[in-house]
């Protein structure tokens, strides 16, 4: 019998195409933003591309009917095609990065130009200024005054359409996620230049930068979170308080950028770093500024602030990414801290533990809590975890509880900073401008997809930061979302935080910052 009157193999293309259907069902349930998180979806995408090949892959080798010879020489192909695809990708190309706060590495050539480049960034001319003379509006600490991420009596333009924001300068930056403290006409931030960490004054009408502290080989990488340091300076008694994100803190001559006094948080507390770096924005209590510890130290430590002295020490927790804040609650003065898998209250005094609140949860927690009146504290976290509303309670004989009110899962802040105006908590949920009641926990209304960007309120209306370096003016009401008007910022991944003083808005990302007079 010829091999032409041998009947024909027939390849059953049923089970890839149930595969291939299955495969697209599920990345669409998984992008349905309202109940699965962004980076959950990213990488179970992932996974299910990498389930389906392999599924395919087996079909084609056990079931497909193919013969022997099409079955080797198909894999040797498949083979030969991803060997080639990872060694010419290995050789070709790096990690810059991520494209955005889901965690999704970025990557480009390898020859490609890195945007850290310091010979485009303005040197620093030296020269003294004055950031002892204040202002009723300045930001002089980060989210502004007594950390409440909110600003009333700036009055902004409701309709940017004939009067867009003026743009006074936009220029490049050392790498990094600091935001900006403003005193009167000065900005001071923190950059990584090539290997040195800086703290920098700048003029903000101008850009002008005045002077710079450096810390000579000192750098911080991460390839998820990125360069440089995350902290932002507080400015207060003309002098310039910065936490580097090795666990540098350091006490500035606001007119110079000399040292009065410098100490290593981690070596003093016996703490090894943070994964992601010290992010901790230094808090003045009184005579003290008190700052975050490391992993395996306290929880938090308080230094004398004229001479840098240890005054104490507090709790025995590894912290987050959270600033300590200072608020009053249940007749008592005390500092709020987020850790790994708590949020904590400690005596303003000598950081004696005041209650602790269990908030597990191993991935890293970023938002600050925020107090509110009747005892209660807002804490807000992404990853799943929400946002929950606390009240702090205290017993005849001074000991002090904490029990929750509500829990939603429908504002869950990666990064952001909520703000609170009236009954409504407004913030990004999973990068989408979402508005809660907070007396219930209830959605009221979900909005705009943001990114991991920031938020700030201003008066009723909130400038929100969106991640792509737009920035946006957006209602503060509970009816529904309503977006004012937007304009292009600066460009790039931006995380960091807006800082607002009177009408001049400075943003900044980890490549470029601006300064702008809104209407």
């Amino acid at each position: 019998m010829s091999n032409s009157s041998l009947p024909k193999r027939r390849i059953g293309w049923k089970i890839p195409a149930v595969i291939v259907a299955l495969a697209v069902l599920a990345m669409a349930a998984l992008h349905r933003r309202d109940w699965v998180e962004s980076y959950i979806a990213a990488y179970a995408t992932a996974l299910v591309v990498f389930l389906t090949v392999l599924s395919l892959l087996v079909w084609f080798l056990l079931f497909s009917g193919a013969s022997g010879r099409a079955r080797v020489v198909g894999v040797a192909a498949i083979g030969a095609l991803v060997g080639s695809a990872l060694v010419v990708g290995k050789l070709t190309t790096r990690v810059d990065g991520t494209y955005s706060g889901v965690g999704v590495p970025r990557f480009v050539w390898r020859w490609s130009k890195s945007h850290e480049d310091v010979s485009s960034i303005q040197t620093f001319d030296g020269s003294q200024i004055d950031l002892s003379a204040t202002t009723p509006r300045d930001f002089a600490e980060f989210l502004g005054p007594g950390r409440r991420n909110a600003i009333e009596g700036i009055g902004l333009s409701r309709n940017w359409g004939g009067a867009q924001p003026r743009k006074l300068w936009r220029q490049p930056i050392g790498v990094g996620w600091s935001s900006f403290a403003i005193v009167g006409p000065w900005a001071v931030t923190q950059e990584q230049r090539g290997s040195d960490e800086l703290v920098v004054c700048y003029e903000v009408e101008t850009g002008r930068a005045r002077w710079a502290h450096v810390h000579p080989h000192t750098r911080f990488s991460e390839w998820q979170g990125g360069d440089g340091p995350r902290a932002t300076p507080t400015i207060f008694g003309g002098r310039v308080y910065a936490m580097g994100a090795t666990g540098v803190l350091d006490c500035l001559d606001g007119a110079t950028g000399n040292t009065n006094w410098s100490r290593n948080v981690l070596d003093d507390t016996g703490s090894r770093n943070l994964e992601f770096g010290k992010s901790c924005s230094p808090l003045i209590v009184d005579d003290l500024v008190v700052v975050t510890a490391g992993r395996g130290g306290p929880s938090l430590v308080a230094y004398h602030r004229d001479t840098g002295e240890l005054a104490w020490k507090g709790g025995q927790e590894t912290p987050g990414y959270a600033s300590p804040l200072l608020a009053t609650l249940a007749g008592a003065r005390q500092i709020l801290t987020v850790n790994s898998a708590s949020v904590a209250s400690h005596d303003a005094k000598d950081g004696r533990l005041l209650w602790r609140y269990d908030w597990p949860g191993y991935l890293p927690k970023n938002v600050d809590p925020v107090p509110l009146d009747g005892d209660r504290v807002l804490i807000s976290a992404g990853y799943g975890l929400g946002t929950t509303l606390l009240k702090v309670t205290s017993s005849a004989g001074g000991a002090m509880s904490v029990s929750e009110l509500w829990t939603s899962r429908r504002l869950k802040p990666k990064f952001a900073n909520v703000a609170i105006r009236g009954d409504c908590v407004f913030g990004l949920d999973d990068g989408i401008l979402t508005c809660l009641d907070l007396a219930t926990g209830k959605r009221l209304w979900r909005g705009e997809e943001y990114g991991f960007g920031e938020v700030l309120l201003v008066d009723d209306l909130l400038l929100v930061q969106a991640e792509n370096g737009d920035v946006a003016l957006v209602e503060a009401i509970p009816q529904a979302f309503h977006e004012l008007a937007r304009f292009s910022a600066i460009e790039g991944k931006t995380w960091t935080n807006p800082a607002l003083a009177g009408h001049r808005l400075l943003v900044r990302n980890d490549h470029e910052a601006a300064c702008y007079e809104l209407p």
